[in-house]
C-alpha cells in the first residue's frame, strides 16, 4: 500500500483514501496509513491512537479549540473499490467517496498544511460508525479521552453538498406485540387472530400526519412509522401474536423521554387491546446551535466558499454524541447524503474543494 501524501490535491487525496479498503471492522490498515501520514506533521500536531481511532490536536494556546471529526470506515464494496473518475474527471466514484472519506481528506489536508490555525484545532478520525452503535468508534473515545475531545465547538464532515446542516433528529424504535389466541384455521372462531388485532394500530400510522418543527430557525420533518411487521408459525393455525416495529422520528426539542411519551400515546389511542411495547433503540437528537458565536463565523465562512444556508439534518448522526457532551455541533461535508451507500456513490470534486476552502478560510480567520 502506497504511502498517504497529505500536500496532493485533496481530490486526489480522497481518491487515495477510498482505495484502501476500510468496511467496518476492517479499518486497522486506513488507521495505520492516517497515522504515518500524521505523524510526517508532527511538529504541530500530537497524536494520540484508540485501537483503530485517531485523535491529532494543536496545541498552541488559543482562546478557542474546535473539534473537527469524521469516519474511517464504510459499508460494504460492491465493485466499487479501487476509485474511477467520470465527467472528464470532474467527478469522484467509489466506496466512500460520498459517506465519508472526501470529508475525511478535507480533515487530513488541512490538518497537514494548517501549521497556525488562529483556532487549536482538535482532528477526530475514527472507527466502526456504519455498525451498531455499541461499537462506535468516537462513543469509545468519549468514554477512553474526554478531555482530549474538549471544545468550544464541533464540525461533523457528513456528506451535506458542501452546506452546513444543524444538528439532527432524535430516533427511536419499539416494538408494539399485541396478543391473541391459537386455533386451528378451519375453525377460526376459536381463536383469536393476533394479526388482525395489529389493524387498529396500522391505520392510525397510516393516518398519522407528521410534524415539522422549528429549532433555532431551522426546520426539521418528523416521521413515525411501521418499518416492519411479523406473526404467524404455520399457514393453518390462528396466529396468538403479531409484532409490528415502529420508528419514530423525532426533532431535536424533544428529549428522549418527550419522544417515547409521544409514541406510547400514539399508539394507547389506536384502540388496540392487549398489547406489550418493547423499546429497542434509543438516539437523542442535537440542537443545530447556530446561535453560537463560532456557529455564526463558521455559517459566514462557508458563505463566502459558495455554500448555501444552512439547513436541517433530517437523519440521526453522530453531532448527536456532541450534542450530549455539551458542544454545539453541525455537519459539513462533500457529497450529496443521497448517494451515501449507493452503489454508484460518487461525489463532485468541487464538492471537495468547496469544504477545504470554506473550513480554511474559518480556521484561519
Amino acid at each position: 500500500m502506497a504511502a498517504l501524501d497529505l500536500t496532493v490535491p485533496v481530490d486526489q487525496l480522497a481518491a487515495a483514501l477510498i482505495d484502501i479498503p476500510s468496511v467496518s471492522g476492517g479499518e486497522h490498515a486506513i488507521a495505520d496509513a492516517v497515522e504515518t501520514a500524521l505523524a510526517a506533521h508532527a511538529p504541530h500536531l500530537s497524536v494520540t491512537r484508540d485501537g483503530d481511532a485517531l485523535i491529532a490536536r494543536t496545541e498552541l494556546g488559543r482562546p478557542e479549540r474546535v473539534l473537527v471529526a469524521g469516519h474511517l470506515d464504510t459499508v460494504p464494496i460492491k465493485d466499487n473499490v479501487p476509485h474511477t473518475w467520470q465527467d472528464d474527471g470532474t467527478t469522484l466514484v467509489g466506496r466512500g467517496s460520498v459517506d465519508m472519506k472526501a470529508g475525511v481528506a478535507v480533515m487530513l489536508s488541512l490538518a497537514a498544511q494548517l501549521t497556525e490555525p488562529a483556532r487549536d484545532v482538535t482532528w477526530v478520525l475514527y472507527d466502526h460508525e456504519e455498525v451498531e452503535e455499541s461499537k462506535n468508534g468516537l462513543g469509545r473515545l468519549s468514554r477512553h479521552h474526554p478531555h482530549l475531545l474538549e471544545a468550544d465547538f464541533a464540525v461533523l464532515g457528513e456528506p451535506t453538498s458542501a452546506t452546513i446542516e444543524g444538528g439532527c433528529n432524535g430516533t427511536l424504535r419499539a416494538d408494539i406485540t399485541v396478543r391473541g389466541r391459537a386455533a386451528h384455521s378451519a375453525r377460526a372462531w376459536k381463536g383469536v387472530n393476533a394479526i388482525h388485532g395489529l389493524a387498529p394500530l396500522l391505520t392510525a400510522l397510516a393516518a398519522y400526519e407528521p410534524a415539522t418543527v422549528t429549532v433555532d430557525g431551522l426546520e426539521y420533518r418528523e416521521g413515525l412509522n411501521a418499518v416492519g411487521v411479523r406473526g404467524g408459525i404455520a399457514g393453518n393455525v390462528i396466529p396468538d401474536a403479531a409484532t409490528v416495529t415502529v420508528n419514530y422520528r423525532f426533532a431535536p426539542d424533544k428529549s428522549v423521554a418527550e419522544a417515547q411519551a409521544h409514541v406510547e400515546a400514539v399508539v394507547a389511542g389506536s384502540g388496540i387491546a392487549d398489547y406489550s411495547l418493547e423499546w429497542t433503540d434509543l438516539a437523542a437528537g442535537c440542537r443545530p446551535g447556530l446561535d453560537a458565536e463560532l456557529a455564526r463565523s463558521f455559517a459566514a465562512s462557508v458563505a463566502a466558499a459558495g455554500g448555501g444556508a444552512p439547513r436541517a439534518k433530517v437523519g440521526w448522526t453522530d453531532v448527536a454524541r456532541f450534542g450530549a457532551l455539551g458542544i454545539p455541533a453541525v455537519n459539513y461535508g462533500p457529497g450529496d447524503p443521497e448517494l451515501a451507500h449507493a452503489d454508484d456513490e460518487r461525489c463532485p470534486a468541487s464538492d471537495i474543494h468547496a469544504c477545504r476552502a470554506g473550513l480554511e478560510a474559518w480556521l484561519t480567520a
